[in-house]
């Protein structure tokens, strides 16, 4: 895996736990004296940490795709040929039944 998909996915799923963090702390803390505004600010916030952890995971799938572009650009121009992002090499292809 690149290392900027890491990074990625790595600053995706920390945003992800800070903000369900945060929230799940919001509704403990809140939970026995919650009244009707306060359920459904805290609604709204989970709702929320939902679509910013949707953005985020885009956003690094999106990252991933473009180092990997970068990526069949330089072995391009250093004359390499670049697998498809499938190929998947295989070194024993014995699966249990003939072809």
């Amino acid at each position: 895996m690149h290392p900027l998909a890491i990074v990625g996915a790595t600053a995706g799923k920390l945003a992800h736990y800070a903000i369900s963090g945060v929230v799940g702390g919001l509704i403990i803390k809140n939970l026995p004296a919650a009244k009707p505004a306060a359920r459904k600010a805290l609604v709204g916030g989970l709702a929320g940490g939902i679509v910013a952890s949707r953005w985020l995971a885009e956003a690094a799938e999106e990252a991933r795709l473009k180092a990997g572009d970068v990526m069949a650009e330089a072995r391009t121009s250093l004359g390499e040929e670049v697998p498809p992002p499938s190929a998947i090499k295989v070194e024993n292809d014995d699966h249990g039944h003939e072809h």
